[in-house]
C-alpha cells in the first residue's frame, strides 16, 4: 500500500510543480481586497516590481483618471502589502521572478498589461477579443482565467 501511495505522489508531483509555476498567491489582505477590489480585481502584487507599486500607491488621487484616494492608514497597509509581495520581493516565487526579470531595470511600469511578460503571454489574443462583451477589457482577468482570484492564470 505504501509503495502505491509513494508512486502516486511521485507521478503527480510534476503536475503540482507545473501548476505552482503558473500560480501566484491570491491577495489575502482584507484592506487590499476591499479597496482595490471595489473597482477591479485586486491584482496580485507579484505582477509588478516594488518601484511600480510605490508609484501607483503614491498616485492614488489620480489613479488612471479616477480618484482612488485612501486614508493614511489604508494607504500604508496597501503599500506595505504590495511591497512585501511584489515581483522583486525576496521569496516572491518563480512566476513573480519571470515578471520581474522581463522588466528592464530603468523602467517603472504602472500597468500590468504593459509588462513584457504579460504582453508575451497574451500576444496571440486578437485585439477585438479585449473589447468583446464577455471580456470588456484587459483588466478582466477572470473572463479568460476563471481561477484568477485564486492565483491561477494558466490556460
Amino acid at each position: 500500500m505504501r509503495t502505491t501511495m509513494t508512486l502516486a505522489l511521485l507521478l503527480t508531483a510534476p503536475l503540482a510543480l507545473a501548476e505552482d509555476d503558473e500560480r501566484v498567491p491570491p491577495v489575502t489582505d482584507p484592506v487590499v481586497k476591499k479597496e482595490c477590489g471595489s473597482c477591479h480585481m485586486a491584482f496580485p502584487p507579484q505582477f509588478l516590481p516594488r518601484r511600480s507599486w510605490q508609484k501607483l500607491v503614491e498616485g492614488l488621487a489620480s489613479h488612471f483618471g479616477e480618484d482612488a484616494s485612501l486614508t493614511d492608514a489604508q494607504r500604508a497597509a496597501v503599500l506595505e502589502y504590495h511591497l512585501a509581495n511584489a515581483a522583486d520581493a525576496p521569496g516572491a516565487g518563480r512566476a513573480a521572478a519571470k515578471f520581474a526579470s522581463s522588466i528592464p531595470a530603468g523602467e517603472t511600469p504602472l500597468r500590468i498589461t504593459e509588462v513584457p511578460r504579460w504582453v508575451r503571454e497574451h500576444r496571440k489574443i486578437k485585439p477585438e477579443r479585449w473589447k468583446s462583451a464577455a471580456v470588456k477589457s484587459k483588466l478582466n482577468c477572470a473572463a479568460c482565467h476563471p481561477q484568477a482570484e485564486a492565483g491561477l492564470f494558466g490556460d
